[in-house]
């Protein structure tokens, strides 16, 4: 019996049933892929995938509770102790479709067929219920030395499986491995058929990639290499001020959604542009708000510090960029500042101390804020039309708005007289 330790202990007994089921029907079968190798780099182990000698058929007729995920590929989903595990038959692939979906299946009786046309050797590794390793292209060395290999020729498995070349960089990058010398020549050279691969899932590789511990590292890799150039939504690798991403690591944890702000940043991008690319690369709408949220501010403080001219004039704009872009986008923008270099941006002395000053009264501006939204003053607009007695229209809009804003800066108190007050003299100033 093997003993997992990366892995839940309820789990890897009921997947070491599913084996001991196959096995004692006369099939060979084994965990293979990255539950071998998370388990050798002891990292935690999510899911035990499964290959087998058994064909699909033979799989459902030996388990009542399973689901024909993907017969035509040889794949069975086996339910077990309320654990899911793909189970897939011993299998070969050729005639790949549009460098990603092979066309053509076989299955055969060797685990070695199977494991060689695997992506890379420290996923070509398979274990029986014993715990004794197949490895016939070297992955447990490639673990032990830190590399990431193609099983055999690189330039065909990336030609075969085009996502493969992000997936090698996600992997050296997470692993924090290098890349063997003829697997990154293959990816160079097979760089354009990234093209092929649709932008989701090139973002899923990417979301991993900037999630884990080294991201700097696979983003050199991804400028190096210059693959993001080839992918439908294309990166220029050139546009980036790669001094602004030294402290990228540092947005961890729940902040880590941050870290594409901050190289949307050294790369140059506003906040429309970044939207654009983000919804190219299909990240949802409450991802894109949170990462071009910091943009947005980033635009508006770096044009108010050029033009006010002491520390309240700094304050009104910091409180209405606030109310402009969000408490939280505001507060992204004061977290990234203090993981970036402190003089990236161009202008004068003056400007860069006014640029100090906000960083450093920002925070005390924002709680002395006492709203952040028109729904908090203590005036509606209903009662600001019988207090004018008018129609309602833009004109209404704009008064709530400049109410908004006279009251979190302080020149108003947020009180239902005061508000009135404001509300006749404005109304006064319109008719003169």
């Amino acid at each position: 019996m093997v003993q997992w330790t990366q892995a839940d202990g309820v789990m890897a007994k009921q997947s070491e049933d599913v084996l001991h089921r196959l096995n004692e029907h006369g099939f060979e079968a084994y965990w293979v892929g990255g539950c071998v190798r998370d388990e050798i780099l002891g990292r935690a182990v999510d899911d035990m995938d499964i290959t087998t000698s058994a064909s699909p058929e033979q799989v459902m007729a030996l388990f009542d509770d399973c689901i024909p995920t993907g017969l035509q590929h040889g794949t069975v989903t086996v339910r077990s102790g309320g654990y899911y595990f793909e189970v897939t038959t011993f299998r070969t692939e050729s005639e790949y479709r549009d460098n990603r979906r092979p066309a053509a299946v076989q299955f055969v009786q060797d685990i070695k067929e199977d494991l060689e046309r695997r992506d890379f050797t420290m996923n070509a590794l398979a274990m029986d219920v014993n715990g004794a390793i197949v490895d016939p292209f070297g992955g447990q060395k490639d673990i032990k030395q830190g590399l990431v290999r193609c099983v055999g020729l690189a330039v065909e498995r990336f030609g075969e499986d085009a996502l493969r070349m992000l997936r090698c960089v996600r992997f050296a990058s997470v692993f924090d491995f290098r890349i063997a010398h003829h697997t990154w020549r293959g990816l160079v050279n097979q760089r354009k058929l990234l093209q092929h691969i649709a932008m989701e899932r090139v973002r899923t590789e990417m979301v991993k990639m900037m999630a884990g511990p080294h991201p700097l590292k696979g983003l050199e890799l991804l400028f190096r290499s210059q693959a993001l150039e080839y992918v439908k939504a294309p990166v220029d690798s050139s546009r980036f001020n790669k001094e602004l991403l030294v402290g990228l690591q540092r947005l961890s944890g729940e902040h880590v959604l941050l870290r594409w702000s901050c190289v949307l940043l050294a790369g140059g991008y506003n906040r429309e542009e970044a939207d654009k690319l983000l919804r190219q690369w299909t990240f949802s709408n409450e991802q894109r708000v949170r990462i071009t949220g910091i943009l947005q501010v980033e635009q508006l403080v770096t044009d108010f510090v050029v033009q006010c001219e002491n520390e309240r004039m700094l304050r009104e704009s910091w409180i209405v960029t606030v109310l402009t872009c969000g408490a939280q986008a505001a507060n992204d923008w004061l977290l990234l500042q203090e993981q970036l270099p402190k003089r990236w941006r161009e202008g004068s002395e003056q400007t860069h101390d006014r640029l100090v000053k906000v960083q450093t009264h920002a925070a005390g501006w924002s709680q002395s804020m006492p709203v952040h939204e028109i729904k908090e003053l203590e005036i509606t607009g209903e009662q600001v039309l019988q207090l004018v007695e008018r129609k309602g229209g833009p004109w209404l809009g704009q008064l709530m708005k400049h109410l908004l804003r006279e009251t979190a800066i302080g020149n108003i108190m947020n009180q239902h007289e005061a508000l009135r007050a404001e509300v006749k003299r404005e109304a006064a100033n319109d008719q003169a």
